[in-house]
């Protein structure tokens, strides 16, 4: 038997010893320029690589982590996501990934509800999501056209171009929400996708519009965790829409890629989009042939925490930033954007002269920058339970 393909509990602990260590003083071995003709052997493969791998990486879990959508992700996901490395389930064919595919079915099951949605699948992230909803869209109602505001992800302008739809963009408020009276009076052919926390300024656009076009589409890949929490009602209406994008991967703490879109008539946008062939057994649902057990981590978290658990890390983050808004406010020698919808702060400081000063002041990962009407601004966003926000505020004090 060849033992590179056998359990080595050995090997594996030493594995999760290196995950402990700190390789920031480290250099990273500047690896071969081309494949090498002999290999060192996987347990000198990892000493090697672990300088690189997990020395240089973003630390997304770090006190002063406060700049993207990216959060840290809990410890029962790294063992989980081992299992199914081991594994290498391919849920295309259920002979292949029995249980990770009733797993998936019932993680769905489980979700699809919060959103008034009665099912759907996963994806690699909400760019496919978004693309598989707006699919559906155009084989279900015939939408001949996508509309969206100018704050919309990328993801929906390239879904538009893939699928041959037309898109246009519409214009937004100060907030930066969907200006609700921009819409045209007739959307008979017309796919309406509707943002739940924007990428730059996490506004929520007005879910009143659902129902006013052929099919309604919300890319709630940021803020649709919000609603497991206290703060649902802040995306009331969503559950008037056809489909739903969520990132498990951003604020249900998911490693990459874990997506989820969801519809509300689940059966019929399924059979819209399913395809078979003679070696399949189940017809393949969506855009993706082979696909593995993602579900599997997603499952693991919510038995773990439950949804308190999961309520409790958001409005812990949804905390963190309400008071770097509240300090933002105070401080006269900074402007605050918008009062933070999402958990997504943004703001500049006062002199915008002093702008790249004090980003080159702050500590890596802090803060990212986005431009907004042709203007620089800074953008916290509270993906990190773990963010110490009072370091963070004593970090902006500093760099003013």
């Amino acid at each position: 038997m060849d033992r590179d393909f056998a359990i080595d509990p050995h090997n594996l602990l030493q594995a999760v010893d290196l995950m402990s260590r700190d390789f920031g003083a480290v250099e990273p071995m500047e690896l071969p320029a081309g494949l090498p003709e002999e290999g060192l052997g996987a347990r000198l493969a990892l000493d090697v690589l672990a300088p690189n791998i997990l020395g240089h990486a973003a630390r997304l879990g770090d006190a002063s982590s406060f700049a993207n959508m990216d959060p840290p992700t809990p410890w029962i996901t790294w063992a989980t996501t081992l299992w199914n490395a081991s594994l290498n389930q391919n849920l295309l064919h259920p002979a292949t990934a029995p249980v990770a595919r009733h797993i998936e079915q019932r993680v769905v099951g489980w979700l699809a509800p919060f959103f008034g949605m009665t099912g759907g699948h996963m994806t690699p992230g909400s760019s496919l999501a978004n693309l598989t909803a707006l699919w559906s869209a155009r084989e279900c109602t015939g939408v001949n056209q996508v509309l969206a505001s100018e704050s919309a992800h990328l993801s929906v302008g390239k879904a538009a171009h893939i699928l041959g739809l037309r898109f246009r963009t519409l214009p937004c408020d100060s907030s930066g929400s969907l200006t609700a009276d921009s819409l045209p009076d007739d959307l008979t052919r017309t796919a309406l996708v509707l943002t739940a926390g924007a990428t730059s300024t996490g506004a929520i656009d007005p879910f009143g519009l659902s129902g006013r076009a052929a099919w309604t589409h919300v890319d709630a890949a940021w803020a649709g965790p919000l609603r497991l929490s206290k703060h649902a009602q802040r995306l009331a209406g969503i559950e008037s829409a056809d489909s739903v994008a969520v990132s498990a991967h951003k604020w249900l703490f998911q490693p990459k890629e874990s997506a989820l879109v969801l519809f509300r008539h689940a059966e019929k946008a399924h059979a819209a989009i399913s395809f078979g062939a003679a070696y399949l057994a189940v017809p393949n649902i969506g855009v993706l042939g082979s696909h593995g057990a993602t579900a599997v981590p997603l499952l693991a978290t919510l038995l773990a925490w439950g949804r308190r658990g999961i309520s409790a890390r958001i409005e812990h983050c949804m905390d963190l930033a309400e008071h770097l808004a509240a300090f933002i406010k105070g401080d006269p020698r900074l402007v605050l954007y918008a009062e933070p919808q999402t958990g997504i702060v943004v703001w500049r400081p006062s002199d915008t002269e002093t702008f790249d000063k004090v980003l080159q002041q702050l500590p890596a990962g802090a803060a990212s920058t986005t431009t907004i009407a042709g203007q620089q601004w800074f953008r916290n966003v509270a993906a990190n339970p773990n963010a110490n926000i009072d370091l963070l505020i004593a970090e902006v004090k500093k760099a003013l």
